[in-house]
């Protein structure tokens, strides 16, 4: 999605990214089908709200959707940060996210608590667990306190992923197949245990602003520690306000066909 949405510029040093993403001419009309259904299925499983609309027509099915989807200026802004963190973080930092966190909001309007996007892969040599652990944040006009408040969130707890935010996916994980149940497992042991070498813990900073570049974040990313890999990341969307309002307004209309 982001490769026909956006051109997409990287600077590498040693194991720090810096990640601007800006939209293409005409970019945002080639995906926007395809972030309409991003979006739904970050709240609800897509086969799900197809038997809705065969259960109560796409008027009663769009009613049950439009009851997940948040409808506050700020909750939307967040997780559209998120969801689109989630998607950047499978794209292109090739991490698996294995469960979509907003289907278990305790309200549309309520932020979830704990580390907002987490990654899982798996190393090359020995097929042991990798983590992302990452932070999101969107901003109509991104500032030095914000992204201070994010790579603070990053170093909590010596860079680890908050134990509560493993659980939520490790128990979510068990009440999967075989395959999901084993990675489950595994996550649980790394609560426990905390194996996980620095170096297989990564971090990941996504920030989505109407404004940009943004001198703070490139601050940022020159004084990331050293011993793990980081990704800084700006998606920068000149209508920032309308762009969210769009992606909602679009994500809550299920036409009738």
């Amino acid at each position: 999605m982001f490769d026909q949405w956006c051109d997409t510029t990287v600077q590498q040093n040693g194991l720090k990214r810096y990640i601007t993403i800006v939209e293409k001419p005409g970019g945002r009309a080639n995906i926007k089908d395809a972030l309409t259904e991003t979006v739904r299925g970050h709240y609800d499983d897509l086969e799900r709200i197809a038997e809705d609309c065969e259960a109560l027509g796409y008027e009663g099915a769009a009613a049950i959707l439009k009851e997940l989807l948040p409808t506050g200026v700020r909750a939307r802004a967040g997780d559209l940060g998120e969801i689109l963190a989630s998607e950047l973080t499978v794209e292109q930092l090739k991490f698996d996210v294995p469960v979509r966190r907003m289907r278990f909001k305790d309200g549309r309007e309520v932020p979830m608590r704990g580390d907002d996007f987490i990654g899982v892969n798996y190393a090359a040599d020995d097929g042991g667990l990798w983590l992302l652990k990452g932070e999101s944040k969107s901003r109509r006009t991104l500032g030095k306190a914000t992204i201070t408040q994010a790579r603070n969130a990053l170093r909590r707890d010596d860079g680890r992923c908050t134990p509560s935010s493993l659980l939520f996916i490790a128990n979510r994980l068990l009440e999967g197949n075989d395959e999901r149940k084993d990675l489950g497992r595994r996550i649980r042991n790394e609560v426990g245990s905390r194996a996980l070498a620095k170096n297989r813990i990564d971090h990941a900073l996504f920030t989505m602003s109407g404004n940009g570049p943004i001198p703070a974040l490139v601050t940022d990313y020159n004084d990331a520690e050293a011993g793990r890999n980081h990704a800084v990341i700006n998606l920068h969307i000149a209508d920032y306000t309308d762009f969210i309002s769009e992606v909602f307004d679009a994500a809550g209309d299920l036409g009738d066909a």
